[in-house]
This record gives C-alpha cells, structure tokens and sequence, in this order.
C-alpha cells in the first residue's frame, strides 16, 4: 500500500512551503515527490508510535517531521481526505498533512528509489 501526503502551511519556514510524499506502508519508507520552501531529503524510513507517524532520516533514522494523529498501524485508516497536524523536528515549524491518495495495488517498480535496498 502506498499513501500520497500533502504538507502544508509552514508559515513559520515559508508561507509557500508543501512537499508531497509517498509513504510506503509495507517497507516502512517514505519517499519526496514534490517539494517547495520544505528541506526533507529524497526518503527515509517512517517510524510509527501510537498516535504519530514519524519520517526520518535514511541513514541515521533521525526524526525529520512527526505527522499527529497519523495512525499507520490501524487496521482501519488512514483513509483519503483524512488530516492533522504536522511538527518539523528541531524547529518551531507547524503545519498540516492531509492524505491525498492510497494506492492498494501492488506495484513493482522499475528501479529502486532506495540506495540500501541492493539485496532485497
């Protein structure tokens, strides 16, 4: 299952700031399709926690940004159109997420987005 976020309204960064990114459920990765004013890297691994979904670093697993209210492990959601508050780590950052799109067929991709996944 991939899910497609939409991060906005970070005035405090920018008052254009968004990223757009795919969060795949199944590896636990999260990868940057669209971005403006919003410094992530291209992906990283998600870590979820009851209540929080968390993007993070590839290398380090470092929290980047905390997505409130995001639960990646409910059986239940998320579900499109569903949103909440969003926390860029290490600033006073806020803002929003809102789940634009989840893609529940399998795809298998032409080239592998993430570098450490030679052996899988």
């Amino acid at each position: 299952m991939r899910i497609t976020i939409h991060l906005s309204t970070f005035e405090q960064t920018n008052p254009c700031a968004y990223a757009i990114v795919w969060i795949d459920r199944d590896a636990q990765r999260w990868s940057r399709e669209s971005h403006f004013g919003l410094d992530l890297p291209t992906w990283g691994v998600v870590h979820t926690r009851p209540g929080v979904t968390l993007l993070c670093g590839p290398h380090d697993g470092v929290p980047l940004c905390e997505l409130d209210g995001l639960e990646m492990d409910d059986p239940g959601g998320p579900f499109e159109g569903e949103a909440g508050s969003a926390h860029l780590c290490g600033e006073k950052a806020r803002g929003h997420w809102h789940v634009q799109c989840i893609d529940e067929e399998l795809a298998l991709p032409e080239h592998s987005l993430f570098a450490d996944e030679e052996g899988l």
